[in-house]
Order: C-alpha cells, then sequence, then structure tokens
C-alpha cells in the first residue's frame, strides 16, 4: 500500500460513499474533495465536507497512518491548521492541530471494493514486466485509449516547447536564431547532438547570414567550431577550409574549440557528422528566410520539396577527408524529414503559433499524422503488446506514455491505469 492509491481513492471518491462516519462516529458527507497539492503543505486544498450537518471549508492530509502526522510534524506547522480532515487507511491514534483541537478522521480501509485492490496490486506486483500493464493494457477501451493519446501527444509537444522558450529567452525573440540551433541539433542526431547544438549556440545567426553567400563559407564556419579542422592533413579540400575558418575566427572572434566532440561510432556513413554538416550548410545557403518559409508550409510534400537539400561537390564522392568513394547526391531522405519535421519544424511551429494566439491542434494532428511511425525499441515493444502505431501521432504518444508515466510508475496519473482500475 502506498499514498498516493490513497490520493488516487480520495480525489476519484473510489471507496463506498454511503453512510460516511469519522472515527469517532460523526457523519460526514464529501461536498467537494478540494484540488490536489503537489507541492509542500496540506494535499487538498478548498474541500467542502459537512460533519453532523455542519458545512466545513478547508483542507484536507492524507497519510497510510493516523500517526504519521506526527512523524511529519504537522501538529507545529501553521500550514496545517486548516485541516478539516485526515484521511487515512489505518487509524492508530487521535491527532491534534497546533491549537489542541481534535481533526476528524476518516479511515479507508474498510471502505475500498476487494475488487480495486486487487487489480491495484497486480498493476503493481513485482513481477518482472517492461511496463506494470503490460498484460492488459491491449484490453482498454479503444476511445479512452485514442484520447489518452492525444494528450500525451499534445504534453510531449509541451515539453519540447520548454527548451524553446529558453531559447527565446536567451536569443531576445530571434526565431531564426532558435531554428538554426534547432536544426543544428537534429542534423547531429543522437549521437552528435550536443555538439552540434553547442556548436550553433556560438555562431550568431547575422553570421551565418553574411557566410550563406558561398556553402564553402558555411562548411569551413561549421567544421571549424566543431574542432573538426584542429587536426594536419594532406588532403586539399580540408587545408581550404581550414584557411578560411582561421581568418572566420579573427574576424568574427570566436572561441577557438580544443578538439572535437564529434563521434562516427556506430553511425552509417550516410549520418556521418561531415555529411550532415554540409547539407546543413547547402540548406542555409540555398534557402533564404527559412524559418517565415518554415511556417508557412503546410503539406508534408511542401516540406519534402523545401527541404530536399544535397551536399557539395566534395562529400558527393567522400564520407571523410580522407578517403574517396563512389559518387552519390546525398540529398536529405525524406525519413531524415520526418525526423527534422518531428522534433524541430512541428515544435518551433507549435510554440510560435501558441505565442501569436494562432494555434490549431488540428492542423498539427494532420501532419503529424502523415508521418510515418519511428522505429527504435520502445515501439518495437509495444508492437509486442499488440499495440499498433500506424504514424508518427502514435509513435510520439506511446514514447511520451512510456517515459513519463510507464517508467516512473505513474500509473494512478495514466487513463490507462485509471481505465485498468476502475474496471
Amino acid at each position: 500500500m502506498k499514498e498516493d492509491l490513497l490520493h488516487y481513492l480520495w480525489q476519484y471518491k473510489l471507496f463506498y460513499t454511503n453512510n460516511l462516519k469519522t472515527t469517532d462516529g460523526a457523519n460526514l458527507d464529501i461536498v467537494l474533495v478540494g484540488k490536489s497539492n503537489t507541492n509542500s503543505g496540506p494535499d487538498f486544498f478548498n474541500a467542502q465536507l459537512r460533519i453532523n450537518k455542519q458545512l466545513w471549508a478547508g483542507n484536507v492530509e492524507i497519510h497510510l497512518k493516523s500517526s504519521d502526522w506526527y512523524v511529519h510534524h504537522h501538529e507545529v506547522d501553521s500550514n496545517y491548521d486548516n485541516v478539516i480532515l485526515h484521511v487515512v487507511w489505518e487509524h492508530d491514534i487521535a491527532v491534534f492541530t497546533r491549537d489542541n483541537v481534535e481533526i476528524p478522521t476518516l479511515e479507508l480501509q474498510q471502505l475500498v471494493s476487494r475488487d480495486l485492490l486487487t487489480s491495484y496490486y497486480k498493476l503493481f506486483s513485482k513481477q518482472q514486466k517492461w511496463i506494470n500493464c503490460g498484460h492488459d493494457i491491449v484490453d482498454v477501451n479503444e476511445f479512452v485509449f485514442n484520447n489518452w493519446k492525444s494528450r500525451l501527444y499534445f504534453e510531449r509537444l509541451e515539453q519540447k516547447a520548454l527548451l524553446i522558450e529558453e531559447l527565446l529567452v536567451v536569443s531576445n525573440n530571434n526565431w531564426e536564431a532558435i531554428l538554426f540551433i534547432l536544426l543544428a541539433k537534429n542534423f547531429g542526431l543522437k549521437t552528435n547532438a550536443t555538439a552540434f547544438f553547442e556548436m550553433a549556440q556560438q555562431i550568431d545567426i547575422s553570421i551565418i547570414r553574411k557566410e550563406a553567400t558561398q556553402v564553402f563559407n558555411l562548411e569551413s564556419l561549421f567544421f571549424g567550431q566543431l574542432g573538426m579542422l584542429n587536426e594536419a592533413s594532406e588532403n586539399t579540400y580540408f587545408n581550404q577550409l581550414k584557411k578560411e575558418y582561421n581568418y572566420q575566427l579573427k574576424k568574427y572572434k570566436l572561441p577557438r574549440p580544443d578538439r572535437s566532440e564529434v563521434e562516427y561510432f556506430r553511425l552509417r556513413p550516410s549520418n556521418f557528422p561531415t555529411i550532415r554538416i554540409s547539407q546543413l550548410a547547402n540548406l542555409y545557403s540555398s534557402r533564404q528566410n527559412l524559418f517565415a518559409e518554415l511556417m508557412h508550409l503546410k503539406t508534408l510534400d511542401e516540406f519534402y520539396k523545401y527541404l530536399s537539400v544535397s551536399v557539395s561537390e566534395f562529400w558527393k564522392t567522400h564520407y571523410t577527408f580522407e578517403k574517396e568513394s563512389p559518387k552519390r547526391n546525398k540529398k536529405l531522405t525524406k525519413s531524415f524529414i520526418d525526423l527534422l519535421l518531428i522534433n524541430t519544424i512541428i515544435p518551433l511551429k507549435f510554440v510560435y503559433l501558441k505565442q501569436h494566439d494562432k494555434l490549431d491542434q488540428t492542423v498539427f494532428m494532420k501532419l503529424i499524422q502523415q508521418l510515418k511511425p519511428e522505429k527504435n525499441s520502445v515501439i518495437a515493444n509495444f508492437l509486442k503488446l499488440k499495440i499498433n502505431a500506424e504514424n508518427a501521432f502514435d509513435t510520439q504518444a506511446l514514447l511520451q506514455l512510456k517515459r513519463n508515466y510507464c517508467e516512473k510508475k505513474k500509473c494512478l496519473q495514466c487513463a490507462v491505469g485509471n481505465f485498468l482500475l476502475k474496471n
């Protein structure tokens, strides 16, 4: 038995409420359970109760045992002076306020359905399960689950918005600068996201605009600021980039990186940082007013066409500076553009429209549902539980479910857990 179950029982009144009595025999009628408080102080604010027909308004505190009141030293804390009811699983001692007034107590252990308790213990059993509801999630009502996925998706968007809002403050609401930083982070993929993100933060967007007339200049700037031009090389293109970067370094007074932090380990050649940097440089060299134009696009085909950029000539025949390879165009693939949409463009558009009071959730739903489902271990495990993912909306919702609810054992705050407990 955990205290969060008692919070859950009280919040949704999941106990027998007819003829309720306090531990001292007073008649109890719950008018309002109050508002849940996740900060310090009583667990529920602004509850309303009738005790022996007298209406009371105040707060409710919840514990496993009555004696926990003293364990937590509430008897000397003024925050608990307005507690009008103590809700406990087991009543083992009377409790009093600082003014030595006894607080009415409601004991729940005889008022809760055995079936609900059985479902709770089953859900939180210590059997080795990937997620607590692994055996039963497939039985959740489809309408309930679909509504929950919608909430999960927009909850995930709100979390991604937090970084964007932080960057807005730092950049003084420069949307173009934020777009560049986030695009760079995503071009780095998971392996090099941090290195690319830090590189982009060091380069002012005004510098990007000045150097964008030549893709070579952007490549030298990006490679150099990543520390990828620090070593000696006999490659002609490498040394040309290095010479240009040393000029840019002095011109813009950039911080010189000590060493390169980029990784190649376990990356496919098409995802090498060299290729991704050239594609990013070509995107900014060939597209003007990138932020405004991306915010204007609506259909998936428009995004695919607009973001279809390749690498510069040198990288068509190379994956690294030293070794030549068969010639390939190396355009951004649709699957990579999908990732840019999921992780950068849609979240950025979400925040932008929200701040300008133009947010229409159906627009985002329509776009995200056109994208193919992501492939990763989390989605693969859901598929094993017969939870299908038809598009990126489903996969984003399932990722949010796993990471923010399943992994944190927040089943009582989850619509899936709620459904299984109540049914």
